[in-house]
């Protein structure tokens, strides 16, 4: 059974999943591919992983880095979780590339499957998919939307000096 618990973000609501003991999903409500790996068959029910992720959420919202981690429990292809171990590692504060992700992995030419990787990321934040930018510095691809990321980024110090929208996305300037 999985069960589900809400919290109220800065940014809109949030829903929370859980197996009872680790988190396995963490949307915006709304979101593209919200809730794609919760199953039909759950139920709402406050429990102890909820609290700690409400918790971790309350420290990040709050502009810091929080210093521990929910357990997390993820169902995907190898792939997928390979990229979702590289996301893990992104200091809160910095941002990399789909490229430099697919050169981690060894796999130069597939910054495409690695952006279908981060969009599929079930536990948004705590996996910190907001800080992957394309190569130019492009706010591309958040399946919470622009305005989320540019937010997050924003929170975490990430100082933008200019946003320029191209029609196809938008670029950063750091600072």
């Amino acid at each position: 059974m999985e069960y589900t618990w809400h919290y109220h973000s800065p940014l809109g609501n949030v829903t929370l999943a859980s197996n009872g003991s680790e988190l396995t999903g963490l949307w915006f409500d709304g979101q593209k591919y919200f809730a794609a790996t919760l199953s039909p068959e759950h139920k709402p029910k406050n429990l102890p992983i909820f609290e700690q992720t409400s918790n971790w959420l309350d420290i990040y919202f709050s502009g810091r880095a929080p210093n521990f981690t929910p357990p997390l429990h993820l169902q995907a292809s190898p792939f997928r979780l390979a990229v979702w171990q590289i996301l893990q590692q992104i200091p809160f504060g910095q941002t990399i590339t789909y490229a430099e992700i697919a050169c981690q992995m060894a796999a130069p030419k597939s910054a495409q499957a690695v952006g279908g990787a981060v969009a599929h990321n079930p536990i948004s934040l705590i996996i910190p998919c907001h800080r992957v930018v394309g190569t130019s510095g492009s706010l591309t691809g958040y399946a919470g939307g622009l305005d989320k990321k540019q937010y997050l980024l924003a929170l975490e110090g990430i100082k933008l000096n200019k946003l320029i929208t191209n029609g196809k996305g938008a670029r950063l300037k750091n600072e």
